[in-house]
């Protein structure tokens, strides 16, 4: 896929895999609407986008808002007239064990990472489906493949996203819609920084196996290949992602393993 002119809209852009896509794809010259939380973020994203600034449009938006979403898709579609690419890259990570993360937190968690992304599709798709053309684009996680310690809602929501995705692709495969699921592993980004903790607070620690991930930006452009390839789905990242293997063939040993692996 020649990225060039491509209307690309990005929520999660102000920080991590979200903001390395912002830079690749304007470099590409695709036409960008980015979107997080922090408008004042945003906009320091976008003046660092070496290409036409005018290129690059900011839109605010919480995911966890669900009653402002219908406003804001409308006002992105707005913007160039259509939509080409959706790429949901917000979300929010986690820490802290079943038992003591309160119930608030875990609705928060899924409120982004599930509702909020599928709320959004939801805006979106009918008018890609009127024009017969779009790409709809998930960021999961290799816990969507799997379960680890200290990660039960935010693995839930990314199960969640992949049954969804996988059922909407199933509905929509011959409507000229592409569904991409992307399942990254230890990506070095500030994730487990701002994961949240079980009564909600900032966990404001860098993860060990985070920090010797790959790259942002060497994720960043295997997601832009995945997308140019159509790959339904792919995974992200080093060693990590065998798991994924060994637990579909082995997962008697893959849950000693896990067990016994530091995810903290």
């Amino acid at each position: 896929m020649n990225f060039k002119n491509k209307i690309v809209w990005i929520t999660g852009a102000s920080s991590g895999i979200g903001e390395a896509l912002v830079y690749l794809l304007n470099n590409e010259g695709a036409k960008l609407i980015i979107s997080s939380r922090r408008s004042g973020a945003l906009y320091e994203v976008k003046q660092k986008c070496k290409k036409n600034p005018l290129d690059v449009h900011v839109l605010p938006l919480d995911l966890e808002q669900t009653e402002t979403l219908a406003s804001k898709a409308e006002n992105a579609w707005k913007i160039y007239g259509t939509i080409d690419i959706l790429i949901n890259a917000g979300g929010i990570s986690q820490r802290g064990t079943v038992l003591e993360t309160t119930p608030e937190v875990e609705q928060k968690i899924m409120n982004i990472n599930y509702w909020g992304t599928v709320n959004l599709t939801k805006l979106i798709l009918p008018k890609m489906l009127e024009r017969e053309t779009g790409n709809l684009v998930v960021l999961s996680s290799v816990v969507g493949k799997f379960g680890t310690a200290f990660r039960s809602t935010y693995s839930a929501s990314k199960h969640a996203l992949q049954g969804y995705f996988d059922s909407l692709r199933c509905e929509v495969y011959d409507k000229g819609i592409s569904v991409n699921i992307i399942c990254p592993g230890f990506i070095k980004t500030n994730v487990t920084i701002n994961s949240v903790t079980a009564t909600g607070e900032k966990y404001n620690q860098m993860d060990e196996n985070q920090e010797n991930g790959m790259s942002v930006m060497d994720c960043a452009q295997k997601i832009l290949e995945a997308i140019d390839q159509n790959k339904e789905e792919v995974l992200i990242g080093g060693k990590e992602t065998y798991g994924v293997l060994i637990k579909r063939f082995f997962p008697k040993y893959f849950s000693k393993m896990i067990r016994k692996r530091k995810v903290v």
